[in-house]
């Protein structure tokens, strides 16, 4: 009997459990929040290493951008070399004199207006005023006559607005004829002043 009854024992305890077990509360299932989803970070590529264009003339100026690629210019001319306009030659027709005087022709004005213009050009630019005579007189008075001609001619350039310390008066007297000497003709080419530019 005492056997039964702890089969009975046993059996209700057993009955308890698994009735305990099934009646036991469940866990109670919750939301998660949603976990926000990032997009993916792209890594950002190096960039390209610049392609160095070809500077063919050594100037610093890309070829694909020089007008003259193969002489070294500067970029305010477009890669071209500047171009420096050649200095004048002032080959101007002498200033001419009367005999014996010193005083200018009033023909030579507008030659003198002409020269004083081009001067202007080249404010820095110095000049020889070189005066000349006939042979007619003595030598001394020719080189006096010389000297005095060279002088009317600065002058009058300087009374034009050029700068009288760019202009050099010399005479030579009759010692460097332009022609003989043996007709009125050329006499009167060899009174002169001749302007020249000084080098």
């Amino acid at each position: 009997m005492r056997t039964l009854t702890n089969r009975l024992s046993l059996l209700t305890f057993i009955t308890v459990l698994a009735f305990a077990t099934a009646c036991k509360p469940k866990k109670m299932i919750t939301q998660a929040a949603p976990v926000p989803v990032q997009a993916p970070v792209e890594e950002e590529k190096p960039k390209p290493a610049p392609v160095a264009e070809t500077d063919s003339d050594g100037d610093g100026i890309a070829d694909s951008k020089d007008n003259c690629p193969n002489k070294a210019g500067s970029a305010d001319n477009n890669g071209c070399p500047e171009v420096v306009a050649p200095a004048p030659t002032f080959n101007y027709q002498n200033i001419l004199f009367e005999f014996n005087s010193a005083v200018l022709k009033t023909s030579s004005y507008s030659i003198l207006d002409e020269i004083a213009r081009e001067m202007k050009k080249y404010p820095d630019m110095k000049f020889s005023l070189n005066g000349h005579s006939s042979a007619e007189g003595t030598e001394t008075r020719n080189l006096t006559l010389s000297i005095d001609r060279a002088t009317a001619v600065k002058s009058y350039l300087v009374s034009a607005g050029i700068n009288g310390r760019n202009l050099e008066a010399k005479g030579f007297g009759e010692s460097k004829p332009l022609n003989t000497n043996n007709t009125e003709a050329a006499r009167q080419q060899n009174r002169r002043v001749e302007i020249k530019k000084d080098n």
